[in-house]
């Protein structure tokens, strides 16, 4: 008895060198996978994540820029689906991944992500020359309707101008023209490019004075605009904003969500996150996996009901 009693002890102390303990998250660098230019508030921040989980674990963290160009951020997109499931690969991703990449027929699917969390509403802004006959929607549609005003923005499949087409017809006036740019800032509107721009605040910050802010594109008044509604209040549409999240593929182990979690909420609420919100306009904060994931399904049915208003 004695005798294989120790040949068993031998065994499983065998079996305790041959196989290897889980290693803790992350065992190897991490990527995360920015499909935009750098520079932008997704980049910054996204930056700042991979700082922190660099500092916390030890492990090297990068963000690779991966534009798109004519097909926005869903290269960038399949680039993390065509990784590993382990969060080696992390996407920074707009809704437009998530809402719009599932209806294209590109390879995403309604489940190919697993949302870690949203972290950053742009602060979208319509803006107007400061000798602009009106100063608000209401005014603006008033003057719209025996007037031409032309809106420029970065794209006619964006969440902030489908929200700008869909509030024109909400309010009973048509674009006389849109067209999509590059960068629409204070040259814009002293050039004469458009009478309205469809733009992020950070890009009219140095001529905000000059200029006639009429809404913020949004759930929320942007706390430095004092006395400007949000489009959803002002036109009568739902409030779908620009947001960005981290999202990595589906079956990424829970253990690894968490931990990128952790590290991304305590980034986000960090000083320099409430810094950079009350410096620039944009809102940061940390919504959680399951809060993500409801907001991305009610973001589904606002979408669709956007859509729905425009054809």
């Amino acid at each position: 008895m004695k005798k294989a009693l120790t040949v068993l002890l031998a065994v499983f102390g065998l079996m305790s060198v041959s196989v290897p303990a889980t290693a803790d998250y992350p065992d190897g660098p991490v990527q995360f996978i920015v499909p935009w230019p750098p520079g932008d508030f997704e980049d910054i921040l996204t930056r700042w994540i991979a700082e922190d989980m660099e500092k916390a674990t030890g492990m090297a963290a990068s963000v690779v820029n991966r534009p798109g160009g004519g097909d926005g951020p869903f290269p960038g997109a399949l680039e993390v689906l065509a990784a590993p499931a382990d969060g080696s690969v992390i996407g920074s991703f707009v809704i437009g991944v998530p809402i719009v990449g599932p209806r294209i027929d590109i390879g995403i699917e309604a489940d190919s992500f697993e949302p870690i969390g949203i972290f950053l509403t742009y602060p979208f802004v319509l803006a107007a020359g400061e000798n602009a006959p009106y100063s608000n929607m209401t005014e603006l549609a008033a003057h719209a309707k025996n007037n031409d005003v032309v809106l420029g923005h970065f794209g006619a499949g964006l969440v902030p101008t489908k929200a700008s087409f869909a509030a024109a017809k909400s309010m009973g006036f048509e674009w006389a023209d849109e067209s999509a740019f590059d960068m629409l800032d204070c040259n814009s509107l002293s050039a004469g490019d458009a009478d309205v721009i469809n733009t992020t605040l950070a890009l009219i910050e140095p001529c905000l004075g000059k200029i006639k802010v009429l809404a913020n594109i949004g759930e929320e008044p942007i706390a430095k605009l004092s006395g400007v509604k949000t489009l959803a209040d002002q036109a009568g549409i739902n409030n779908v904003e620009l947001w960005n999240g981290l999202f990595v593929k589906k079956g990424t182990p829970q253990a690894t969500k968490d931990k990128i979690a952790e590290i991304a909420k305590a980034s986000m609420t960090s000083d320099r996150a409430k810094e950079l919100m009350a410096e620039s306009g944009a809102r940061i904060y940390w919504q959680d996996a399951d809060a993500s994931a409801a907001r991305i399904a009610a973001d589904n049915a606002k979408f669709d009901e956007l859509n729905a208003m425009l054809n």
